[in-house]
């Protein structure tokens, strides 16, 4: 899970994955026990397990775990990889999304880089971790939510906070969006905050973000990480 430099092809990579997420995995996992939540797997992401499966990405392979078996194949389109893991191609899969993703041309080729992939994978790892142990500085009183890998989002987040006293977050680890090409971790407000404050930065949502490559500089990454989020967590506190 150590962070390293991030390699090229990275956003082309990472906008090929989030389509088959929400596309072709998620809907996996959501058609057969009426849950979408996904986890890290290894060298990608993927279901938990299932009736007794696991769909999920590793690097450029598609993996379909089943019946004591494991079956591979490249990723080729969207809609293919829909059809590997059991189900056809849909747009609207579930009809309560805020905001699903827009769909791509389910029949073009998706270009994924080996290393990009893997590096998002190592990302994600490295976000369940941190979350995870943000999770444990919760109250009884937070309403901790389980971690999990959101597919319209496509990011690891929990929530904590109470809604009703104006404290509630999503507390995350995005690969990059439209806003920012790299990764980062964030702090998502529900309610209102003071803009004011150094420590709300964030120009295209309500909250704080740190980047990628202030966590690679420093000295301990994941120690960094839990800080930038605990502060945010004891702001909203009033602490």
């Amino acid at each position: 899970m150590k962070l390293e430099p991030l390699p090229n092809n990275l956003v082309e990579t990472r906008d090929a994955l989030h389509q088959i997420a929400f596309f072709a995995v998620s809907p996996a996992r959501y058609k057969a026990v009426g849950r979408m939540g996904l986890a890290a797997t290894p060298g990608g992401f993927g279901t938990p397990e299932f009736d007794g499966r696991i769909a999920r990405v590793d690097g450029t392979l598609l993996v379909h775990e089943q019946n004591g078996g494991t079956a591979t194949r490249e990723i080729t389109t969207i809609r293919e990889a829909a059809e590997f893991y059991g189900n056809e191609y849909e747009v609207e899969w579930f009809e309560n999304f805020h905001d699903p993703l827009a769909p791509a041309d389910p029949d073009a080729p998706l270009v994924v880089d080996q290393e990009a992939s893997h590096s998002i994978g190592n990302w994600f790892e490295f976000g369940f971790d941190v979350l995870n142990r943000l999770r444990t500085h919760g109250t009884a009183e937070d309403d901790v939510s389980e971690v999990q890998l959101w597919p319209e989002h496509f990011d690891p987040a929990t929530e904590l906070g109470s809604q009703e006293k104006g404290e509630r977050a999503s507390f995350g680890a995005s690969p990059g969006d439209g806003a920012h090409p790299e990764p980062y971790l964030y702090v998502a407000a529900w309610g209102e905050i003071d803009k004011s404050h150094a420590y709300w930065n964030a120009e295209s949502f309500n909250g704080s973000s740190l980047p990628y490559s202030e966590l690679l500089a420093a000295d301990d990454p994941r120690g960094r990480a839990l800080e930038f989020l605990l502060e945010g967590y004891r702001i909203l506190h009033g602490g």
